[in-house]
């Protein structure tokens, strides 16, 4: 009975070890749920909102063409002003005074032309009588030449001082309004200084300075939509009149030009406006915020394999940020299945189950 019991315990411990066989393997990770979009190309458009001016077409500096202290001025910065309209004077007295001193000078050589006149002229009816000799009337002849040219060139310094009276006085060269004053009553102006800016009457321009990155891969459409900020209900429609070929070095814009036509007139000088610029419309991919990724700190997106449904990192090249979504140029190719929403926690070659429809 001993040995039986003993044949039946080895049975049973051998039964027990017979079932303690190997550990299953463990279970693989369940694949993670995504939504997903196809990589298409697609017209866009983009817009840009840039503030900027209402300026003159044309313009000018006035200054005086001699110097001197300023004693008068007769406008203000804004005021509307007249083609040949007083401006401001300087003190005249030098100039007045060498006019009066080359008035003289011409009264001088007119009398002295008149006695060299008469002088050859005596000359000319002794010679003629053989009375007198040919030295003599050639010393009158050569008197009145030069008393002649005395007279020339006293005559064009008088026109000369009083051209320069003339310049003590500063008006406007044209129809328009003052924009700018650079000088006061009691100062000293010098020859060319400039005193008033002023804006000619006629085409106003609205001017804006654009960031150069918005010209770099598309240039706007030629109708702008310009707003006046103060009343954002006096509206023009307006063409671009010019693009300056240069870049500003300090504030890296391009300075671009609106005619605002028969329009200008309900926008006002200087006044801050507002120009809708609309790029023209072009082929680009664009993904939605939520697929947006970072590979190495630049941007890149999640790319499921359609096959093995695993993902994999990819930089791309992002050619603009807008709301909600952001257009790619580089890295994508049309029909590129991309996660769009749940890729925050993903590991490359991770498992990832489409939710929704397959967007292939």
């Amino acid at each position: 009975m001993r040995f039986q019991f003993r044949i039946i315990g080895l049975v049973m411990a051998g039964a027990m070890l017979g079932g303690c066989g190997p550990q299953e393997k463990a279970e693989k990770p369940a694949p993670v749920p995504v939504k997903a979009v196809k990589v298409e190309l697609g017209a866009y458009t983009t817009s840009a909102h840039i503030t900027g001016e209402v300026a003159a077409r044309v313009a000018s500096e006035l200054s005086f063409q001699v110097s001197g202290r300023i004693v008068e001025r007769f406008v203000n910065v804004g005021d509307h002003v007249t083609k040949g309209q007083l401006l401001a004077k300087i003190d005249a007295r030098e100039q007045r005074a060498d006019v009066d001193v080359a008035s003289a000078n011409v009264q001088a050589a007119e009398a002295q032309l008149k006695q060299a006149s008469r002088s050859l002229d005596r000359q000319k009816a002794l010679i003629s009588n053989q009375v007198t000799t040919q030295a003599q009337y050639d010393q009158a002849d050569e008197a009145y030449r030069t008393a002649s040219g005395t007279l020339v060139s006293s005559k064009a310094a008088l026109a000369t001082a009083q051209d320069a009276l003339l310049h003590t006085e500063l008006r406007a060269d044209a129809d328009g309004v003052i924009t700018s004053r650079d000088a006061e009553v009691g100062q000293v102006a010098q020859a060319a200084q400039k005193i008033f800016e002023l804006a000619h009457d006629g085409p106003r321009d609205a001017v804006f300075a654009v960031f150069e990155a918005l010209f770099l891969n598309n240039e706007p459409d030629s109708k702008i939509a310009v707003t006046l900020l103060s009343d954002p209900s006096r509206k023009a429609i307006a063409e671009i009149r010019e693009i300056s070929p240069t870049i500003d070095s300090t504030t890296g814009t391009i300075r671009v030009k609106v005619g605002l036509g028969d329009q200008s007139g309900d926008m006002p000088l200087g006044a801050a406006v507002s120009g809708a610029f609309e790029y023209k419309p072009r082929n680009v991919i664009l993904l939605p915020w939520g697929a947006m990724a970072s590979l190495d700190g630049q941007p890149a997106v999640w790319l499921i394999d359609p096959a093995a449904h695993t993902v994999s990192l990819r930089k791309v090249v992002v050619s603009d940020y807008q709301t909600g979504q952001f257009s790619v140029s580089q890295g994508l190719q049309p029909k590129d299945l991309v996660v769009s929403e749940g890729g925050k926690l993903l590991t490359p070659g991770q498992a990832v189950a489409i939710l929704g429809k397959d967007p292939q």
